[in-house]
């Protein structure tokens, strides 16, 4: 019990003795505060308040659109039957690349070339006819009338010894350019009639994306104008392309005018097929290195608007002249040149002169 006694005494003595020590710092604290305090008054310093500020630089402030559209080719030929009768055979199959005036396929024409020769034998004799009669006209013994029939005559059968012709050659289907066929729609052995489709050919050195832009964005872009495809087939590869064209109106449904984006002509071998979904990052409105402060950092005088710039400590206020604004960025024609520092908040409350000390830098 006299042990326990004991203990408690030094317990109480302790806790006395840090009592007083931390009255003592306590009084010698504030003790050079009020010190502190007397040498600021003395000196006439005001106390700096803290601020975030934002220094000045350049800044990409350009607006982007995220287009979206599907591959096609700009020249895409639509061969239609011109002849009725059976294909005999064919000679190319899709995805093959065909060359001008290469032949396709063919019709059994055995009926077209039967007519053809009783035209020419038509038009033999007419000719015949044409000439036996000449020679009686020169000797005037034939009137002038029998002439002139004779003429139309041999006219009449060299015309259908012609029509005969043509019709003959529409048995042969031959490509009307360079391409590659992306669709047939006819087997050996199957009968047509005229204006059936046979094949699709398309130019694959000519490749485009069609996306619909809106009357508010296109009057920034122009023909000739480069813009990065992606596609999400190839989605490591960024193919530059080039705006060919810009339709001269809007889509009656949906509002939005077309623009024509010309890729690469190597496209298809590197591996570009139509139908693809290619997405166009395009910047509109390019403001690339533009001075902009936050638009929090602006306020409003009547007409005027100011930013505080800090110089020295101490705000300063700055009238401006701005521009557009992008997000929480706003353009800066005039006023403050780069590398300037700013107050980055709102300025409303503060004071033109008012001492400050930055405690945080706006990105």
């Amino acid at each position: 019990m006299t042990i326990l006694k004991g203990r408690t005494q030094k317990f109480r003595r302790l806790a006395l003795h840090i009592a007083l020590l931390s009255a003592a710092a306590t009084l010698l604290l504030l003790t050079a505060c009020s010190e502190q305090t007397e040498q600021n008054s003395s000196a006439g310093e005001q106390p700096r308040t803290p601020i975030a500020a934002y220094e000045v630089v350049p800044r990409d402030l350009s607006r982007q659109l995220n287009l979206s559209a599907t591959v096609q080719p700009r020249v895409v030929v639509n061969l239609n039957s011109r002849a009725q009768g059976m294909v005999s055979s064919i000679a190319v199959e899709e995805s093959d690349y065909v060359t001008q005036g290469q032949r396709l396929a063919e019709f059994d024409v055995a009926e077209q070339q039967a007519e053809l020769n009783r035209a020419q034998a038509r038009a033999q004799e007419a000719r015949l006819e044409l000439e036996r009669i000449r020679q009686l006209s020169d000797t005037q013994t034939i009137a002038r009338a029998e002439l002139e029939r004779a003429e139309a005559s041999y006219a009449a059968a060299t015309a259908e010894r012609d029509l005969w012709q043509t019709r003959l050659s529409f048995g042969v289907i031959t490509a009307p350019t360079d391409g590659v066929i992306t669709a047939r729609y006819i087997q050996e052995g199957e009968a047509v009639e005229p204006r059936e489709p046979l094949f699709v050919l398309a130019k694959m050195d000519e490749l485009v994306i069609l996306p619909g832009v809106s009357e508010r964005d296109v009057r920034h872009l122009a023909v000739g104008q480069e813009v990065p495809v992606q596609l999400d087939a190839l989605p490591d590869e960024i193919i530059t392309g080039s705006i060919r064209r810009i339709f001269p109106a809007a889509d009656a449904e949906s509002r939005l005018i077309h623009v024509e984006v010309l890729l690469p002509s190597d496209s298809y071998e590197r591996g570009v097929r139509p139908g693809f979904l290619a997405r166009l990052p395009l910047i509109v409105d390019s403001r690339p290195d533009s001075l902009a402060v936050p638009a929090a950092a602006i306020g409003e005088d009547g007409s005027d608007r100011y930013v505080y710039q800090v110089i020295d400590h101490r705000l300063t206020r700055v009238i401006i002249q701005t521009g557009i604004t992008r997000g929480q960025w706003t353009e800066v024609v005039d006023g403050i040149d780069a590398g300037a520092v700013v107050l980055a908040t709102n300025p409303i409350d503060m004071r033109d002169g008012t001492r400050v000390r930055i405690v945080n830098w706006r990105g």
